[in-house]
């Protein structure tokens, strides 16, 4: 028979190494949370010691609330190691309070977890039960008699506070519940008394979900889970048209969409698209996340299967009708918005941009890329500097992403362009030259105090254009290498 030793996890709090949190085994060889490491040592000599990691907590944590996500959409973190669920409307769908409370105490208790859960009408009256039992359900009113057996340790209001309890003589909820509510406030504050009032279901608080609840929501439960990728995709298919025809009753359109899939191990995966214009039609929403699945760089995986497929609209929009037979402009618009959002559901809306003209003189921020899907009617309406017919184009088209400096002999410049200049190891001899255009920097913005550009627009002997600038002026002499140190030489773009 394998001898099973006590185990604890510690941390470190105030320089000491303090014990975190312990098993069954260690609680009956008489350690407790908060026992400082050596201690536990000399009462249990052969306790097996592990590091807190809170980082891996956290996610642990925020994994079991993806899976919860399941029962409710309103899960909420409790720190360190506790969620609040909001069942309210859910639970006659897993076949009432009590059958939902075992599902899911059982489900995770399977994985290995200690479970302690609870419901009743308040978040912080359920939270007190469960420090101190698991599976008791309590109906609306009564939850002052739940909670007033239970020690003044299970509000969790800090050791301080509770030790204050105690020597005071109020060692159960109910002995502090009996003092009036100013006396209790007077001595242990405000917030400890509204703590206690939440906990007797004289109020309460609304949780803090970890995501906002959507618009609208569908979706699909299996008795048998579902792994092939036509039968998802099928799913998904029935579900888009399920939730066109709830938005459509309202005229809406969705702008964002979720899709999620909940594996039988616990696991989910949330794959998301946005849109450009209100989407109402389902067969575009199939085509969206078929783009989607298909441009995955790590496959969904259905594993053992999927007992839950979801879709729901996270963002949504009133459907403004739109006069299509008269204006051509109308469908051109849609099939543009429509391509985008394709493009985007594939490599990412992020990537396909428009541009908007910005009120600068900076050359290398007259330009703003905008995510193409948000803007597309603002590029389209966008005022851009007209350019004189026959006349060469005063700026590049495109410019580098930053300017590049190139190399001038000081010699060939007095107070004009460079006859020739160097840039990226090739050496350049410029035969046209058009300006300068003096730029001066924005010096009425943070940190635009810059010195002052003169750009050119050169040519070189093999006919390739630059636009080039001097970033300061000449009022310094050369040094010791020829050149001024005040001044330097830039290349920012070049000509078709």
């Amino acid at each position: 028979m394998t001898q099973t030793y006590p185990s604890v996890v510690v941390t470190k709090q105030h320089n000491a190494i303090l014990i975190h949190s312990l098993d069954e085994a260690a609680v009956q060889a008489g350690l407790s949370i908060g026992l400082p490491l050596a201690n536990a040592r000399a009462i249990c000599p052969e306790l097996t010691v592990f590091d807190a990691d809170e980082v891996a907590d956290r996610k642990t944590l925020e994994d079991i609330a993806d899976w919860c996500d399941r029962f409710t959409p309103l899960v909420a973190l409790d720190p360190p190691y506790g969620l609040f669920l909001d069942i309210t409307g859910c639970a006659h769908l897993f076949g009432g309070e009590r059958a939902l409370l075992q599902i899911v105490s059982s489900a995770l208790s399977r994985r290995g977890f200690a479970v302690s859960a609870a419901i009743a009408s308040t978040a912080i009256c359920a939270r007190t039960l469960t420090r101190q039992t698991s599976g008791k359900i309590v109906a609306e009113g009564e939850e002052a008699e739940a909670v007033s057996p239970l020690p003044v340790s299970a509000l969790g209001a800090g050791d301080g506070i509770t030790a204050g309890l105690r020597r005071a003589g109020l060692k159960t909820i109910g002995d502090v519940a009996s003092r009036a509510p100013h006396e209790i406030t007077a001595r242990f504050g405000a917030p400890f008394t509204t703590l206690l009032q939440q906990a007797l279901g004289q109020g309460d608080a609304p949780i803090s979900p970890r995501k906002p609840p959507p618009d609208y929501i569908v979706e699909k439960r299996f008795p048998d889970p579902v792994a092939t990728d036509i039968v998802i995709a099928m799913n998904l298919s029935a579900l888009a048209q399920m939730l066109v025809t709830a938005m459509d009753k309202q005229g809406k359109g969705a702008r964002r969409l979720e899709a999620s899939f909940f594996r039988t191990d616990g696991a989910v995966r949330t794959i998301s698209v946005d849109t450009g214009r209100p989407v109402t039609k389902a067969e575009v929403i199939d085509r969206l996340f078929r783009e989607r699945l298909d441009a995955l760089n790590d496959p969904l995986d259905p594993g053992f299967g999927f007992d839950l497929i979801r879709l729901s609209a996270s963002r949504t929009e009133i459907v403004v009708q739109q006069q299509r037979d008269l204006d051509a402009n109308v469908h051109d618009n849609d099939e543009l918005s429509a391509l985008i959002d394709r493009i985007a559901a594939r490599i990412g809306g992020k990537r396909v941009v428009v541009h908007l003209p910005e009120d600068t003189h900076i050359p290398e921020r007259a330009v703003l890329s905008v995510p193409a899907q948000h803007h597309l009617a603002a590029a389209a309406q966008a005022g851009w500097p007209e350019r004189i017919e026959g006349e060469p184009p005063l700026r590049p088209l495109r410019l580098l992403e930053k300017p590049e400096p190139i190399k001038v002999p000081f010699a060939t410049v007095p107070d004009g362009p460079p006859h020739q200049f160097t840039w990226r190891r090739v050496t350049h001899a410029v035969v046209r030259v058009e300006g300068p255009e003096r730029i001066a920097m924005e010096w009425w913005k943070q940190n635009g105090s810059g010195p002052t550009r003169d750009y050119f627009r050169i040519e070189d002997e093999a006919g390739l254009r630059f636009w080039i600038f001097r970033d300061g002026l000449y009022e310094s002499e050369p040094d010791e290498e020829g050149e001024p140190a005040s001044i330097r030489w830039f290349v920012h773009g070049l000509f078709a």
